[in-house]
């Protein structure tokens, strides 16, 4: 009998998020996963992957990604300055090089791109209206996966992601400890926010979507918190002082252009087509959940590392 030949998963972007994935894909695929250091190869072969060094940065670089993958998981951010992202544009010229095509691409893009919405739940077919650079930048590099989906029949997934967090790495301790003001109550913004795990688990499901063509996924817990309450819960959770709340305008000019960027945004998620169409529901709820869930050890262990840190 002849056997089957491996499905192969090209992951671009080998970061947090996809790491978390290696394991569960090297059991039931091919993995390849792009990294820009040849030192960081050991750790990605002890998930189960194939290291390739390329770097989006540099062109000549990723022509050895041509026509290896059936399926590519694209996490990588476009560059932190300028108008558009053309490390995705370098990414689907090599994909286009020579070879066969990807039948799926998931990217994981970001709530970002809908820019402020004054606090309403919005679903995805609101237009996006990004009111930062960085939110423009993922607009176009949705824009281009899109066309590069109509022109090669490839299904594209959108994963839409708000503020990520874990228990290790994505707490705010540090911004707690540095006593970096929030917004005064009647000024915040509100926020979905996703587990790290539960967008891992979204990158999966959209592996195996029916649906052709390109779709867009809202995903996020079932919290939508004001950010300084948020802020609160987890220096309560640590026996932390809270921090100070500061008007608008005087936030504004102390904590500088960029996390200023993410703060005057207010949006809720409706994620209701993602649960409808790939089965995905949140496994952790909110941050609260997650920290009634941490043992008196765990959090002692991640306060000491945020004051190291630090």
């Amino acid at each position: 009998m002849k056997r089957r030949k491996m499905k192969q998963v090209l992951i671009v972007g080998s970061g947090d998020v996809a790491r978390r994935i290696i394991p569960w894909l090297a059991s039931r695929f091919r993995v390849c996963a792009v990294v820009r250091r040849p030192e960081e190869r050991a750790a990605l072969r002890a998930l189960g992957a194939t290291p390739l060094v390329a770097d989006l940065d540099q062109p000549d670089s990723l022509l050895r990604l041509s026509g290896i993958a059936d399926y590519v998981l694209h996490c990588a951010p476009p560059p932190a300055t300028g108008q558009g992202d053309p490390r995705t544009a370098r990414l689907l010229a090599a994909l286009m090089h020579r070879g066969s095509l990807p039948r799926r691409l998931i990217y994981i893009s970001t709530t970002g791109v809908y820019g402020d919405c004054g606090g309403v739940w919005l679903d995805e077919t609101r237009s996006p209206r990004p009111t930062s650079a960085r939110g423009a930048r993922r607009v176009v590099a949705e824009q281009q996966l899109r066309r590069f989906g109509q022109r090669t029949g490839c299904r594209v997934s959108l994963l839409r992601a708000p503020g990520i967090y874990d228990s290790a790495e994505r707490l705010p301790l540090a911004r707690i400890l540095a006593g970096i003001p929030a917004l005064l109550p009647g000024e915040d913004s509100l926020h979905t926010h996703v587990h790290a795990d539960d967008l891992a688990r979204a990158c999966v499901l959209s592996l195996a979507r029916r649906r052709g063509g390109t779709r867009c996924y809202n995903l996020g817990d079932h919290d939508a918190l004001p950010g300084g309450d948020r802020l609160d819960l987890v220096a309560d959770a640590f026996g932390l002082p809270r921090v100070p709340r500061l008007p608008a305008a005087d936030l504004q000019a102390v904590v500088g252009p960029l996390r200023w960027s993410f703060l005057r945004e207010s949006r809720r998620l409706d994620c209701r087509r993602i649960h409808e169409e790939l089965a995905w529901t949140p496994q952790v709820s909110g941050v609260a959940a997650l920290l009634a869930a941490l043992s008196p050890a765990a959090r002692a262990r991640l306060l000491a590392a945020a004051r190291t840190d630090g």
